[in-house]
């Protein structure tokens, strides 16, 4: 915990007393970046005061921003007061997507490299309040956050009043991690002067006037512990299929032989990419510029593979974090923690030439990718960076198994039922049945190889049929479809629970 100083001494509150200076109609904007450095005290006694003063009356509406998805404590505790009435850009909570779906709470979909300059520009409703998680706070107001960076910065900048968590789950030597830059969007646009993903070329903290924090709230409540899965078969399948692609890349002269550096997406296919990249002879040293870190990353570190590693966010499990308590002052040089913006700015993914790893829900059989949207309509997550690092990066891959559902939904179908990621923008998809690369391709080309390559031999004749009888219907055009049987396999999901 920070030494006390004048500042924190004078500022300290409860978060009762807090939540007591919260409008009833709000604008929060909140740090955290996955379940990474949100604050934990301030929205859970907020929600409590919400349910104590609806009971005599009182009403109460609140957009919610943050970074991404965040913890309950956050997401899940003001959902389920029924007053979150919009939420930006990126969320995972399964109250508060089901409220999305049930069109109670409203969401904005966003690529994250564009919220700020949404809010700057006055296109979203301004930020009222920000609330963030800091492991120190200096007199002269110099915010040094955990171990997320998100929006944070953005939020300090444009609120009328900031409160912090003050946690004490961290050591003070995450101070230094940070790397706090943000382009002026009220002026014409100057280069970002990040070359390589260690650049660093901001501040380690956030400084704000003093005056501006209106209250700090001491906190010993941990992230929620991200718990992940050992990779599957299917997962270390298409890990494969990844790798010996690089490295056919590689030999063909389109990758250089010292690598680019990788962006790699959430969850357990991206994972096991890396842990494969760690235990793969082939590969060696290893730099990333991406949004969020995980457990995996210690397998490179462990195998002295892993350079540098630029992120938005530290996400690990309670036994990583624990790793990286243990190793804090020793891998400073290892990570940089930057704001969003930065993370996911184009003009830095264009310059890296950035090899892209991201999963999908679906694709069709021209390329086009759905990663937000269950059966066209029921959000799951939303689009995050995906989109920032699809249209942006030197090579950009898709993954995903080829069933879900036990069998009954084929990720490779006729026609995408929702699309973020048109067929201009992808190159390369897999999935544990193989590899389709479709760069320099038509799309009749396009289509055969992905059937081909990447549809479970359980679909695989169908798709086959399906766009065999779209070329006659079509009279062989430029990109065959029939339009009456496109979605058909959606809609027989919808009415007998299976594509089959």
């Amino acid at each position: 915990m920070p030494v006390n100083n004048s500042l924190i001494e004078q500022k300290t509150k409860t978060a009762e007393e807090v939540a007591t200076l919260l409008p009833r109609h709000v604008t929060l904007g909140c740090s955290g970046f996955t379940p990474a450095g949100y604050p934990k005290l301030i929205p859970v006694a907020f929600a409590k005061r919400i349910e104590e003063e609806k009971k005599i009356g009182n009403e109460f509406s609140i957009n919610l921003y943050a970074g991404a998805s965040t913890g309950d404590e956050l997401d899940g505790a003001l959902a389920k007061t029924g007053a979150l009435k919009l939420r930006i850009p990126y969320q995972s909570n399964s109250h508060l997507r089901n409220l999305i779906n049930q069109g109670e709470t409203d969401f904005i979909d966003m690529h994250l490299s564009h919220v700020v300059k949404y809010i700057e520009h006055g296109i979203l409703p301004k930020i009222d309040v920000a609330i963030v998680e800091a492991i120190d706070v200096t007199v002269d107001g110099k915010i040094y956050l955990s171990t997320s960076s998100g929006m944070s910065a953005t939020y300090i900048r444009n609120a009328e009043s900031v409160f912090i968590e003050l946690t004490d789950t961290h050591p003070l030597e995450l101070k230094g991690y940070h790397d706090i830059y943000l382009p002026n969007h009220h002026e014409k646009g100057l280069p970002i002067n990040i070359i390589t993903p260690g650049d660093r070329i901001g501040l380690p903290y956030i400084q704000v006037s003093p005056d501006k924090i209106k209250g700090i709230v001491r906190s010993s409540k941990p992230d929620a512990a991200t718990v992940f899965k050992t990779p599957d078969e299917d997962c270390q399948n298409i890990a494969a299929h990844v790798l010996s692609f690089i490295q056919h890349e590689i030999k063909m002269g389109r990758i250089p032989k010292e690598y680019l550096p990788f962006q790699n997406g959430v969850g357990n296919i991206a994972n096991a990419v890396l842990a494969s990249m760690a235990k793969d002879p082939n590969f060696h040293s290893i730099q990333m510029y991406t949004e969020v870190v995980q457990d995996s990353v210690f397998d490179l570190i462990d195998a002295g593979k892993l350079e540098i590693a630029s992120t938005s966010a530290l996400t690990f499990s309670e036994k990583g974090l624990k790793r990286f308590h243990e190793n804090i002052a020793e891998w400073k040089s290892k990570f940089v923690i930057r704001p969003q913006e930065i993370s996911n700015h184009p003009e830095v993914i264009r310059r890296m030439g950035l090899i892209a790893m991201n999963t999908a829900i679906e694709v069709d059989i021209y390329g086009n990718v759905n990663s937000t949207h269950v059966m066209g309509t029921s959000m799951m997550n939303g689009i995050g960076g995906s989109g920032d690092f699809t249209r942006n990066s030197h090579l950009s891959i898709f993954m995903t198994p080829s069933l879900a559902k036990d069998g009954n939904i084929s990720a490779v179908v006729p026609m995408v039922s929702h699309t973020d990621h048109n067929e201009h923008s992808t190159m390369i998809f897999v999935t544990e049945q193989g590899l389709a690369d479709l760069r320099g391709c038509p799309p009749k080309k396009r289509a055969e190889l992905i059937i081909n390559n990447c549809a479970h031999p359980s679909y695989r004749d169908r798709l086959r049929e399906y766009y065999e009888n779209a070329l006659r219907v079509s009279r062989g055009k430029h990109t065959p479809h029939d339009l009456e049987k496109a979605l058909s396999w959606h809609i027989q999901f919808l009415k007998t629970g299976s594509m089959k």
